[in-house]
């Protein structure tokens, strides 16, 4: 078999890879257009703006290549960006035509009941259930979708998409297409390399199928979808890993108490004490991999260093995440240092530079704090984005569903009788706080240094310049086990239409399902709770379960 593996350039294509190599499959790499000629099996994935695929496709010479090898009757796997390019086009960039091989245009979800982009885990309903070729498709599982733009599902008003659409997922009121399939082709708007062993399942079908079958599957019968009372989307447990390097220079996942990750040693009997050795809780490729065995549904690496003195090629973290990628098969989101730098040698590199390496490395979201405060100081400074921030550039490129905004508000206490600038984002206290009043300012370089912007001004501000996705901090809640802020939380999700990871406060099991029910909110993290082995993942999602609420199977 002449397996091809085709690389636009962008998105994380290296999780696609290590699934291939788990499963132990070799492949080659397109590396020019004549290499369609030599591939019997081709398999495109891919994340990102759909304008910026097929401008990276043409300007390679492999857009018409690409076009000729699926007509002519090959099997063909499109992954997430790698299933759109074969539509007629999107609404995200009109003016650019794709692949034209389906009949449909993809367009924007509707946000007016959900947030958007459509971020987590999801369930898939196979349109014939009597098809017994299903490319290892199981509707008892779930499914990793990162996407802002889908497929609609209307075999009523376009029966020629009903042919192409193999499975159907509802998000909200919309019901869209997860998956395709008919004679050579085969596409999935959801990322199977991020989905687990579910996931891994699909993969492992396909290849195993001879050629000739994966080269003649039928269209799919004409199914009616309505949409249910209630979407599969489920809620999501998210293990975090703060990683820095401790006084011997080895890295390590620590945790601290409000972002104090130094153990406490006495100066003296009954004396004040002082900052001790970096708190060591693991290696953070085996605690990811614990974690990714665990359940957990997401995985962040946060590079709480920078390691400021590294040349970008050299960045210890790259190679944290290349091996992490190996090892796990769930989403894995990066942080720290994702900024325009500068190398010991003088070589300068931008915020998408940094990004593109993490994303090439295998991490597929990237999250930014201080610089996204930066960002919308100067954009409220200058009266609108000026599409020079890492936010900006990096969503342009790879799709907002790839950035990720980690804000970090801590609460002033001011009057109840309060009539600054920040009156309408003011809490009351209730119960233990009855007569307290706050509103909640941003912080920069790890909770720090304040700075003159709310919580709502940041989230707001970092939605207009185009990031996808909040994960809500709590400096006052971190490391206390007290529960999440919930007045924090609501307040923000009031004011945007992003998903959010609430963070910060976990304890007990009983708080992901408190956060859940009274915010809304996509997902929770935790990372102290986890590390020190005091709740675990297959507990909280028990308790998710048993409340009612979806978790993943």
């Amino acid at each position: 078999m002449g397996l091809f593996f085709l690389d636009y350039g962008a998105g994380n294509v290296q999780s696609l890879a290590n699934s291939l190599k788990k499963l132990g499959y070799d492949f080659q790499w397109i590396t020019s257009p004549d290499d369609f000629h030599k591939a019997t099996s081709l398999i495109f994935p891919g994340v990102g703006a759909f304008e910026s695929a097929i401008v990276a496709l043409e300007s390679r010479g492999l857009l018409d290549p690409l076009r000729e090898y699926i007509k002519s009757g090959k099997p063909y796997f499109g992954i997430c960006i790698g299933m759109q390019v074969l539509f007629e086009a999107s609404t995200e960039s009109p003016k650019v035509k794709g692949l034209g091989i389906i009949p449909c245009v993809i367009d924007l979800f509707d946000n007016s009941d959900k947030a958007v982009p459509h971020i987590g885990w999801n369930s898939v309903d196979l349109l014939d259930s009597a098809d017994k070729s299903d490319e290892g498709l199981d509707s008892s599982s779930d499914y990793y979708f990162v996407h802002s733009y889908r497929a609609p599902y209307d075999p009523d008003n376009n029966p020629a998409t009903a042919e192409w659409a193999h499975s159907v997922t509802q998000y909200g009121q919309e019901v869209f297409i997860a998956s395709v399939r008919k004679g050579n082709v085969f596409g999935a708007q959801f990322h199977p390399e991020k989905s687990g062993e579910a996931g891994l399942k699909i993969i492992a079908a396909w290849l195993g199928e001879s050629e000739a079958l994966r080269s003649n599957a039928p269209p799919t019968p004409r199914v009616s979808r309505p949409p249910r009372s209630k979407d599969g989307l489920t809620k999501r447990i998210v293990a975090c890993m703060d990683v820095r390097s401790n006084d011997a220079g080895d890295l390590v996942v620590t945790k601290g108490d409000q972002y104090d990750v130094r153990e406490k040693t006495p100066s003296a009997p009954g004396k004040t004490e002082i900052g001790g050795a970096v708190r060591n809780l693991g290696k953070p490729v085996a605690l990811a991999a614990k974690y990714y065995a665990a359940g957990a549904d997401e995985l962040c690496l946060m590079n709480i260093t920078s390691f400021r003195h590294s040349p970008l090629r050299d960045q210890p973290m790259l190679a944290v995440v290349r091996a992490a990628a190996e090892e796990v098969f769930v989403p894995l989101t990066i942080g720290g240092g994702i900024k325009d730098t500068t190398d010991p040698d003088g070589t300068r590199r931008s915020a998408l530079d940094v990004a593109s390496l993490y994303f090439r490395a295998g991490a597929d979201k990237v999250s930014i704090a201080s610089e996204a405060v930066y960002a919308v100081e100067r954009m409220l400074k200058n009266g609108g984005p000026d599409g020079t921030s890492a936010i900006e550039t990096i969503a342009h490129a790879y799709g907002r569903q790839a950035v990720v905004v980690s804000i970090d508000p801590r609460r002033v206490y001011v009057d109840p009788n309060y009539d600054g600038p920040h009156k309408d984002e003011l809490i009351l206290g209730k119960g233990d706080e009855e007569g307290k009043a706050w509103w909640y300012q941003c912080t920069t370089s790890g909770g720090r240094e304040n700075r003159d912007l709310s919580v709502v001004q940041l989230a707001k501000g970092v939605e207009k310049l185009g990031a996808g996705e909040l994960v809500l901090n709590s400096i006052d809640r971190d490391g206390t086990g007290k529960g999440f802020d919930i007045d924090l939380i609501q307040l923000v999700r009031r004011n945007v239409r992003i998903p959010m990871i609430a963070s910060s406060g976990a304890g007990t099991a009983a708080h992901f399902v408190e956060v859940f029910h009274k915010t809304g909110v996509e997902a929770a993290l935790a990372a102290g709770i986890f590390h020190r082995g005091e709740v675990g993942i297959d507990e909280i999602k028990n308790a998710v379960s048993v409340a009612g609420l979806n978790a993943r199977r």
